[in-house]
This record gives C-alpha cells, sequence and structure tokens, in this order.
C-alpha cells in the first residue's frame, strides 16, 4: 500500500535560499537585537516565522493578476472578488481590505471603545491589540483542554460556553458588541472548532442579542478538520462545511494571507447594513474607495482564485498531513510539542522543552533565538513577549509557552522539514545550554515585533 501523501502540485518557478555559517548567524542575531522580527529575510535559511502572505501562488492566480482591472472605482475585478465571497459566506456586504489588521482595525473602532468588552475563543495578538487600542477589553474564552499541551483532543480549538454564558450575565448584554470565534484557533495551537460548537456559541449569542463573528483567515484548515473529525461531515464537500460555519455567523473578517493563498489583503463580510455603512466611510479615509479597499485589482483577482483553490481537497488533505509529518517527527523524538499538530504550525512547548527558563525570561524568544542560531530557522515566539504584561507592578506570563513554526503553503518540500525537524530535535539535545532572555526596548503596543532583547546568563536566570 502507497502512505505517501505527495504535494498535489508541480514546481514552476523556484528562489534561492542563503546557506550562513554559525558565525555570522550570531552577528545577524546581535544586529538584530535578538528578536528575529528584525532579521534581513535574506539571512534566513528555513522561514517558519508566519503563514501569513508567505504562499507560493498558482499559475491560475497568476494569470488572474495579469487579468487584474486596474479602475479606481467599479472593477470587474472587485465584481468577481465579492461573487466568489458572497457565494461562499453567505454575508451581504463584502468590504475589502489590504490585510485582515485592517478588517479588525475598521469593525473595533466602530464598535469597540471604553467600556465595551469582546470575547473570544482566544484573541490572536493583531486582533486583540485593536480591540484594546479601541479602548474596548479582549477576553479569551478558549476550553480547558486547550491549555493541556500533552492532551489530545479533537476540537482544542473551541469556545467555553459555560464561561462565555457568564461573562455575559456578569458584563451585560449591552456592553457585549459582538463575539468572536476564530477558526482554526491559532494561540492555542491552530486547533480547530467544532462544528458543534460553532453552532451552540450561535444559539447562545442569540440568546442575548449579541451577534457572531468569525475570524476566518484559517476557514479552509477548520473546515476539513470537520471533515476528518466530526461525525456527520465525512461526506460533505469543504464548500458545504465552510458554508454551513458562516452561515452561523452575521459577519467576519479575513486575513486572505492565509487561506485564500495570495501575499497580501483581506476582507470584512457581515449582514449588517448599518455597520457596513459605518466601516465603508472609515474605509475611505484609511484603505480606499470600497471597490479596492487598499489593494490593486490584479490582487483582488488572485484572492478571488485562491478562495477557490484552497477549497480542493487534496490540497487541504496534503497541507494538513505535511504539518502532521513535521510534529510526528519531533514528538518521535521526545520533543515536547503541543498535539495534536493543528492546520498551519507545529507549535513546540517551550515550558516544557526550558522548564529551567522562568517566564519573565522568555523561554519561547529563548528557544526560537536558538533555533535560528543552530540552522537558519526562523521561528515566532508566542508566549509571555506576546502575551505577557505587568500587573499591579507584578509580571504575569502567558498561559502558554509556545514557539510556533508556521509552514508557509505551497513552498518548502519534505526535506526542508526534514531539515528542520533535525535541527530542533538537535536544539533539544542542547536544551541545558540555552539562556534566557530580558527585554532592554519596547513599544507600547504589539511588542514583539520591534523588541530588543538581550540574553541573560545561566548564572544569573533568577
Amino acid at each position: 500500500m502507497v502512505n505517501t501523501i505527495i504535494e498535489p502540485f508541480k514546481i514552476k518557478s523556484v528562489e534561492p535560499i542563503n546557506f550562513t555559517t554559525r558565525e555570522y548567524r550570531e552577528r545577524a542575531l546581535r544586529e538584530a537585537f535578538y528578536n528575529l522580527f528584525l532579521l534581513r529575510a535574506d539571512d534566513v535559511l528555513i522561514d517558519l516565522l508566519t503563514d501569513s502572505g508567505t504562499a507560493a501562488m498558482s499559475s491560475k492566480q497568476w494569470a488572474a493578476i495579469m487579468d487584474g482591472d486596474e479602475s479606481y472605482a467599479g472593477s470587474r475585478s472587485f465584481f468577481r472578488f465579492e461573487e466568489v465571497i458572497k457565494d461562499l459566506t453567505g454575508f451581504r456586504h463584502v468590504i475589502p481590505t489590504h490585510q485582515g489588521r485592517a478588517a479588525e482595525k475598521i469593525l473595533f473602532t466602530v464598535v469597540g471603545g471604553p467600556g465595551r468588552v469582546i470575547p473570544n475563543n482566544t484573541h490572536f495578538d493583531t486582533t486583540r491589540a485593536n480591540v484594546e487600542f479601541s479602548g474596548a477589553q479582549a477576553v479569551d474564552l478558549p476550553v480547558p483542554v486547550a491549555l493541556e499541551t500533552s492532551r489530545r483532543a479533537d476540537f482544542k480549538g473551541n469556545m467555553d460556553l459555560g464561561e462565555l454564558e457568564t461573562l455575559i450575565t456578569k458584563t451585560g448584554r449591552g456592553n457585549i458588541p459582538l463575539c468572536f470565534l476564530t477558526v482554526t484557533n491559532n494561540s492555542v495551537g491552530g486547533q480547530p472548532v467544532s462544528m458543534k460548537n460553532i453552532r451552540e456559541t450561535k444559539a447562545l449569542l442569540d440568546k442575548y442579542g449579541i451577534p457572531l463573528f468569525i475570524d476566518a483567515c484559517r476557514f479552509a484548515e477548520n473546515a476539513f478538520f470537520i471533515k476528518l473529525r466530526e461525525p456527520g461531515y465525512k461526506d460533505r464537500s469543504i464548500r458545504d462545511i465552510a458554508r454551513e460555519m458562516f452561515s452561523y455567523a452575521d459577519g467576519c473578517t479575513m486575513s486572505a494571507k492565509k487561506d485564500a493563498l495570495v501575499n497580501i489583503g483581506g476582507f470584512l463580510a457581515l449582514n449588517d447594513s448599518s455597520l457596513a455603512e459605518k466601516a465603508r466611510s472609515l474605509l475611505i479615509m484609511t484603505e480606499g474607495f470600497p471597490t479596492y479597499g487598499g489593494l490593486a485589482g490584479r490582487d483582488l483577482d488572485a484572492i478571488a482564485q485562491g478562495l477557490s483553490e484552497v477549497l480542493d481537497e487534496d490540497y487541504l488533505k496534503y497541507r494538513i498531513r505535511s504539518v502532521e509529518y513535521f510534529g510526528d517527527k519531533l514528538e518521535q523524538a521526545g520533543v515536547p510539542v503541543l498535539v495534536p499538530t493543528g492546520g498551519h504550525a507545529v507549535f513546540l512547548d517551550a515550558g516544557r522543552f526550558l522548564p529551567e527558563v522562568p517566564p519573565e525570561l522568555f523561554p519561547g524568544q529563548s528557544l526560537s533565538v536558538q533555533l535560528y542560531l543552530e540552522g537558519g530557522i526562523r521561528s515566532v515566539e508566542i508566549g509571555s513577549v506576546m502575551f505577557g504584561k505587568q500587573v499591579d507592578g507584578r509580571f504575569v506570563g502567558a498561559k502558554l509557552e509556545l514557539v510556533r513554526l508556521a509552514i508557509p503553503r505551497r513552498v518548502y518540500t519534505q526535506s526542508h522539514i526534514d531539515y528542520s525537524a533535525e535541527v530542533v530535535i538537535e536544539v533539544f539535545r542542547k536544551r541545558n545550554s540555552i539562556p534566557g532572555y530580558r527585554i532592554t526596548y519596547e513599544p507600547p503596543y504589539l511588542r514583539h515585533f520591534t523588541a530588543h532583547f538581550e540574553p541573560v546568563p545561566i548564572g544569573s536566570r533568577r
């Protein structure tokens, strides 16, 4: 029996990558203040920093780019874009933006503000920042199993419905303009949300008259997990499953840089005409005319094509299995990883990987730096750098200390993944010599993007 799942595409164009020495990488790290976001991309061998905007586009997407209509208003590219999204989501209003965080910024500027509360199964970094920048409070309500990295469960991305109802009754319906569900749930390991949980979340919110919005960045990956794991869905198409997911929502934001398989773009889609009018007014001031929203016509065409391609079951089977393959190799070597693997990334449990590094010295940052130093791999910390904070003069770390190895779509081959696994395993073997890190500079928002760090010698960790 043949068990290997091969890439459902042929390679048509290639891009060289740079090989560097350890000494070179040591210098690059110092110059970047030990923040991997500040590295030059040319100094990275395998770039697993993010799956956002890093996909390889298909020949049909490139063809669509050549056919893009660059008219300022009313371009045919917009109407194709709008038609594809309406057909997929069923939402009445489609508002293009240059990327997902722009859609979030517009939405939360309109509905947020002091005294408002936005619940979510788990906010990701830009979502949380846009909520809090408006003056509102972002509240995470993951199910308890989501925080147990070594425990397997089919839908660890679910919303905790009991906690959601408690929050609503405590806060008051009038202070909650909407509720979000992030699918898949990135901050807890790219874990899927079940259709049952989506349906029950909607039913609970309807009881209190609160709209439900979906963060749809990875909706297709979530739909595939539902098909694989949830009773009653194995014979349904990915398109049908996705449509059912969206049918329970009142709107969505999407970074098209994930499951639309493009390098830039996003949108806000919703049913409420009054809210859509307010959003479009803000869009014109910040992004552009409502039929381009900060994008070129060619980008709109590429997104429309990508939203069709991502629903292909052969692609999704390959996508999910290739991430699982990476996670399996690490788990078999004893590396502490979050299980089961999610749809877009392998998450290393830095807390278990480096148990001697306390949260205030950022074990995820320590591990990320070491992966680059050892093998030129760029990853991202999702832990106390991203989510830790000072509360009444005391440092409160993140609930999970993770390092995400996000796999760009249709970019790397199995040999790249095998190499990456070997590097992680080698770092795990040397884990007792890895230092902690302290922050020497940080901005007021989203500090992980631009903060500066310095290593803390092992003897002075505490």
